[in-house]
């Protein structure tokens, strides 16, 4: 691993003639300056530099070194300048994978007004509900919901998600309102393929299973059939917020609602975190916040 110690000192030296004005120039002591083209010298074991009390020029293997060391960190500004105008003109591929629904009604919108921002990204974005091998595959961020469990992937909190227990007024008034979350268990409780409703009790978590005539995969199925009266659902606020709103459906056992679950994006934590995946990570983090829904 080369050593830079010395190397922007020394340069500065060789074009300004002068300890004090390289100094002035690097906004450092001139003490420093000195010590460290001092060590870098005796390091190449080798004189880089005349000192007189009026004059500092350089040697020969001093003229030499400064012409190589020069290139080296136009270089690197040259480097760094081509990072500042990605930055503010992301390029090259970004791949993102998220669950199907999520996916299609939030995250996508985003994705296509970050694409419209940056037109010179090429974009893949893949909607599935399988937990897709973000190294295997070749992902660049993963959209996940819930609980992470162990990971190795780094992981950004971008959001969360409510989950709401709701039903329609025409349901509670042919069947009653559940007062507690015991009484679910004389309803009708339309399920996803997760056998059990997440609530607090006395401030704890409390996971309960409930049965109920309909089991579906896809939140619109269950959202549906309780916006006709066919019984009860819990969901995301993403789904019934705007039937709540509008009237159609009433949030029941509040008191006892479940913490709100994370919305993450994992990405590698062995692969450079490039400036379009860092932009794009803070743009979803910016446009999703964390404000509840209701």
């Amino acid at each position: 691993m080369f050593n830079w110690e010395g190397v922007t000192e020394f340069v500065a030296v060789a074009e300004t003639e002068s300890f004090t004005a390289a100094a002035k120039q690097l906004d450092i002591s001139t003490a420093q300056v000195s010590r460290q083209v001092s060590a870098l010298e005796t390091r190449l074991a080798t004189k880089l530099l005349h000192r007189t009390t009026r004059k500092v020029s350089v040697t020969e293997a001093g003229n030499i070194y400064y012409q190589r060391c020069r290139q080296i960190l136009e270089d690197l500004e040259s480097a760094e300048d081509a990072i500042s105008d990605m930055q503010s003109h992301p390029t090259g591929k970004l791949k993102i994978t998220a669950p199907v629904t999520y996916g299609e009604a939030t995250i996508a919108p985003l994705v296509n007004n970050f694409l419209k921002r940056y037109p010179d990204l090429d974009v893949e974005v893949n909607l599935s509900n399988l937990k897709k091998d973000l190294i295997e595959d070749g992902f660049d961020i993963a959209i996940r919901q819930g609980n992470l469990g162990d990971s190795t992937m780094m992981a950004k909190r971008l959001s969360s998600r409510t989950f709401y227990v709701c039903a329609t007024s025409e349901y509670l008034d042919r069947y009653g309102k559940p007062e507690k979350p015991a009484d679910l268990e004389k309803h009708n409780c339309l399920q996803s393929m997760n056998e059990f409703w997440y609530f607090q009790v006395n401030g704890k978590a409390r996971n309960i299973r409930l049965t109920g005539n309909l089991r579906s995969n896809s939140g619109h199925v269950l959202l549906d059939a309780s916006l006709k009266s066919i019984g009860i659902v819990q969901l995301p606020g993403d789904y019934v917020c705007p039937h709540v709103e509008s009237g159609e459906l009433e949030v029941i056992l509040e008191e006892y609602r479940a913490p709100d679950q994370g919305v993450w994006a994992l990405y590698p934590q062995n692969r450079h975190l490039s400036s379009k995946v860092r932009l794009l990570l803070d743009y979803l983090a910016e446009e999703l916040g964390d404000a509840p829904l209701l």
